[in-house]
């Protein structure tokens, strides 16, 4: 057996080994976000996730989010982001903190929709109609409303 030989021997042995770590790893202790939604089973379907507390004044660039987001969101959102049980979650919680899903995430969502990965309320689709100056500005009510109810 040649050095070559034992190389490649010695490199596919580890990576089998490599693997085989990360097989039993991650069958052990779970991999991902700790952040668990609310259990939402004695909510009434349609209704309100998150009870929201809001701040006593919107700057200007958030209450052009708030009318943007009345138009292109609430339906499935809720009012004041709220959430709807069974239909979408509330932004107003802290899976969607900044720090966790930054202005980007919301921006991407938007624009190109996203695979239900949080919550099991099935895939959110695109939200046709509006544009990234629209989605800041509604971020931009988001992160206010987070702020006034303690997700900094």
């Amino acid at each position: 057996m040649d050095k070559l030989t034992g190389l490649v021997g010695a490199i596919v042995v580890g990576g089998i080994a490599v693997a085989g770590w990360q097989a039993i790893s991650s069958t052990a202790a779970p991999q991902g976000h700790s952040m668990v939604p609310p259990d939402t089973s004695a909510i009434a379907e349609g209704a309100a996730i998150a009870q929201i507390t809001l701040p006593d004044e919107l700057s200007d660039n958030a209450r052009l989010g708030k009318s943007i987001f009345e138009g292109a969101c609430a339906e499935c959102h809720g009012t004041n982001a709220a959430g709807r049980n069974g239909v979408a979650p509330p932004l107003v919680h802290k899976i969607y903190e900044p720090s966790h899903h930054s202005d980007m995430a919301f921006l991407s969502a938007a624009q190109n929709g996203v695979k239900s990965h949080h919550w099991n309320f099935g895939n959110m689709p695109q939200v046709k109609g509006v544009t990234q100056g629209d989605v800041k500005m509604v971020v931009e009510y988001v992160r206010e409303l987070q702020r006034a109810n303690g997700i900094k």
